[in-house]
Parts: C-alpha cells; sequence; structure tokens
C-alpha cells in the first residue's frame, strides 16, 4: 500500500507543492522563497511532511537549535507549523502527523517536542487545543501573553530566550520583523508596503535571514512579528482592514 504522505527532500523539494499556496503553473515569489530557505533548512534536519495530494495537510519541524526562533533548549525539535484544511478535516490527518513528529523524536532520542502558543488562540498559530491532547503543556511565558508548549519526554524544559521577553524596540513607528519560513509572508510585506505608502505613514520592514538574527528578536517569532509605537503586538499577518485599524490606534 501506498505511504499516504510524503517527506520534501533535496531530490524532490523542486517537483513537490508546499501546501500552502499551490500553484500548477505561474511561479508564486513567496513559495520560491520558502523553497530556497527549505533547500539549506533541510541540510540540518528540518522536516517537512505532507499529504501526497493537493491540499493544505502538513507538519513541519526542525531541531530547536536551528529553528529560527527565539527559543533555548537541549535536544529538543521545534513544531513551526501543524495544518489541515478544508475537505480534508476529520480524517484523522492531524493524529498521523502529530504521531509522526512525536515518533521522530523519541527515534532521534530527543528530550520533547515545543511549539509557540499563546493565551487566546492565534489566527497563524498552530492550534494548542490539539497539541494539549497529546500531552503538549505550558513550560514558559512572556509578558504579552504568549505561551512556550512542550511535549517533555524526561521532564527538561525549553523555555523562551530572555531577548524574547521584552517586547519593545526604539522604532515608532509600524516595524515588522519577517522571515521567509512561511510563503504568505512576501505578499503581507507588499501589503504594507502598499498600504503605509497610500497612507504616507512610515514602516520599517526588517527581514530576519539568519539564525542568529532570528535566535536574537526582541519579541516571540514564527516567522512575523508586528511592533507598533515601540509595543509588540502580534504575530499573526496583518490584511489591509487590520492593518488601518493598527495605524488608527
Amino acid at each position: 500500500m501506498r505511504e499516504p504522505f510524503i517527506n520534501l527532500t533535496e531530490e524532490n523539494l523542486e517537483q513537490e507543492h508546499l501546501c500552502c499556496i499551490i500553484r500548477s503553473k505561474k511561479p508564486h515569489p513567496g513559495v520560491e522563497a520558502k523553497r530556497a530557505w527549505l533547500r539549506e533548512r533541510l541540510k540540518e534536519g528540518h522536516v517537512f511532511r505532507k499529504l501526497d495530494a493537493k491540499g493544505v495537510v502538513f507538519i513541519e519541524y526542525a531541531p530547536l537549535e536551528t529553528a529560527w526562533v527565539p527559543v533555548e533548549g537541549e535536544n529538543y525539535l521545534y513544531l513551526y507549523c501543524l495544518w489541515v484544511t478544508g475537505d480534508f478535516k476529520g480524517k484523522g490527518y492531524g493524529r498521523q502527523l502529530m504521531e509522526y513528529c512525536l515518533a521522530d523524536a523519541r527515534a532521534k532520542g530527543k528530550s520533547g517536542v515545543c511549539m509557540l502558543g499563546a493565551e487566546k488562540q492565534k489566527a497563524w498559530l498552530s492550534d494548542q487545543a490539539f497539541a494539549e491532547k497529546y500531552g503538549f503543556e505550558t513550560v514558559d511565558t512572556t509578558p504579552d501573553g504568549y505561551r512556550l508548549l512542550a511535549r517533555s519526554f524526561d521532564g527538561t524544559k525549553p523555555r523562551f530566550a530572555e531577548n524574547a521577553k521584552g517586547v519593545e524596540v526604539e522604532h515608532q513607528e509600524l516595524t515588522i520583523y519577517y522571515s521567509p519560513q512561511c510563503p504568505y509572508t512576501h505578499q503581507s510585506v507588499e501589503l504594507v508596503r502598499k498600504t503605509c505608502q497610500e497612507l504616507e505613514v512610515p514602516y520599517t520592514l526588517i527581514p530576519v535571514d539568519t539564525l542568529e538574527k532570528a535566535k536574537a528578536l526582541p519579541c516571540v517569532f514564527n516567522n512575523w512579528a508586528v511592533f507598533y509605537r515601540g509595543k509588540f503586538v502580534t504575530v499573526n499577518l496583518l490584511d489591509a482592514a487590520a492593518l488601518k485599524r493598527l495605524l488608527k490606534k
């Protein structure tokens, strides 16, 4: 029986779609940026596992030491994304992907798996209530309501880097940190540029293009982080309406 899932490799990366933004003809800049980013990350033990179908069903995780997030810990995996959408829901795919990740962590002798959560579920973060069913629990928090969830196998706990709890920057204008890890960040960056230019509002866009920059960020981060008036606002990607509401504050 054919395996229903595929793990991306350096050999099949160019041929396989990346789930989030599926294109069959015209290339998408965000997808190609993600593909280039993944090409380097796969060498570091990054795992991107997806359903062998044209849909959004995938899990993405990496060794915490090389994960582009301001989280510290010894011998953990960091779970970036776990998504199942549309007609693929309710078929057990999310369970299979989570169980694969946990089994992979055990097989590699890891101490556990961790992921970013929040006191109130955020639209661009994986479902933490689902993760809690598999033993994930809060092991660290930030002053602004974000949580680090972990499924520990040996009692050890990862933690947010101290710099991630600062949640302030000197810039007072809209300031956004972003990485190519998510294909949607490309169009979100373009939307910010267009909207701010139309409104004649100053803004600063800061690409997070190295592991060192990611580990040193002044806030939690999964691939995107927004500051305004010097304060951290959200990890959610912004549509035009949300951006305009924020700028009116």
